[in-house]
């Protein structure tokens, strides 16, 4: 078992991990997910003690691997990591890379080394290739020999580090189906993927990063599919997202309409759409502001890169108002026209109790 209190681990400019307390059980095949910088490669390496954490503990197996005394090197035969540079010796041949620490740390044989050596790269599907050097390898073949490789000291623990990420995309699928079959030893893995159905399907945990910590932990199932926390919500679906507050009847239209134009440029969503999210906020807004004595406004643009669909979610105070049943007519024609559905809702006790969501029309 992993057990991790309070991890925090900072740097002169940025401090990726703030607070990081979790306990990772045996067998625990847990993908680690989220924007790039979120400390997901530093919660790794703090694991492995190539990084020290600036404060916090971290047990494996009952053994304080932060503290001073501790034999890290003794704790990391227990532990493999599997890199993004795959990290073999180029003057080396295949299976003599993968030799090498099971004699230099373990003190086997020549011979009990080669075996298993051989045994591995057939699991791996490259016994063919036990003699080739590493320049003469693919970048997926490098990394099914660093795979095999961590294998041969038989860790309890393996760390994986984006191990798709250095490969061409042709490549990717090779690596993917050896760590697949790797998450069905038993073993405890933790995996950091941008790669989110591979995410899905080889793990039984999955660790969403944001903010400095785990910002969500749950089963595939939940945190792909019922996510709890906004921001999870919006990195699985993919949605790029766009946020207005508007505080008063004189708000800066010009400097919105130019921000929206931004936005779905950057985000380069398909012209008609584009023009439909930046029509859809006009009317709607336009509506609100007529209506509402001290306008407080907030208006969030979704935009989802993996249905190219966008939804405005326009939340706004005062007293209880359905636009689409007391607002101007035309303009309400001209919303209907543009969206594949409005819906409104009330709750009482929120600052901004009212709520109206509109599917934004592509096509």
């Amino acid at each position: 078992m992993i057990k991790i209190e309070h991890l925090r681990k900072e740097y002169p400019n940025v401090v990726p991990l703030e607070d990081v307390s979790v306990e990772i059980d045996d067998g625990d095949v847990i993908a680690i997910i989220g924007p790039s910088g979120t400390g997901k490669s530093t919660l790794l390496r703090c694991i492995n003690q190539l990084e020290k954490p600036t404060s916090g503990r971290i047990w494996v197996d009952d053994v304080e691997i932060t503290d001073p005394k501790c034999d890290i090197n003794k704790v990391r035969q227990k532990m493999g990591m599997v890199f993004q540079s795959f990290n073999l010796f180029g003057h080396k041949t295949v299976i003599e890379n993968i030799m090498m620490a099971p004699m230099d740390l373990l003190g086997k044989s020549k011979q009990e080394a080669y075996d298993t050596g051989m045994r591995l790269l057939r699991t791996v599907g490259l016994a063919e290739k036990a003699l080739n050097y590493p320049d003469e390898l693919s970048g997926g073949q490098k990394q099914r020999i660093a795979i095999a490789r961590t294998l041969a000291m038989d860790p309890g623990v393996i760390l994986l580090d984006e191990p798709t990420s250095a490969l061409d995309p042709t490549m990717v699928g090779e690596v993917q189906a050896v760590i697949r079959d790797l998450a069905k030893t038993g073993k405890t893995m933790m995996i950091v993927t941008h790669e989110m159905r591979f995410a899905r399907a080889i793990s039984n945990r999955v660790f969403y990063m944001d903010e400095g910590c785990i910002y969500e932990d749950g089963s595939p199932e939940q945190v792909f599919e019922s996510p709890k926390r906004e921001q999870t919500r919006r990195f699985v679906q993919r949605l790029k997202v766009l946020e207005l507050n508007i505080e008063s009847r004189d708000y800066d239209f010009l400097g919105m309409a130019s921000q929206i134009e931004a936005y779905c440029n950057k985000n380069q969503i398909p012209a008609r759409l584009a023009n439909h999210v930046q029509l859809t906020f006009e009317e709607a807004v336009q509506q609100l502001v007529r209506v509402i004595k001290d306008p407080r406004i907030q208006a969030v643009c979704e935009y989802s890169e993996a249905t190219e669909a966008a939804e405005w979610r326009i939340r706004y105070g005062g007293a209880q108002l359905d636009v689409t049943r007391a607002g101007d007519e035309m303009a309400l024609m001209v919303l209907k026209g543009m969206t594949e559905g409005i819906q409104y809702d009330w709750t009482e006790d929120e600052a901004l109790p009212n709520r109206l969501c509109m599917r934004v029309k592509g096509s």
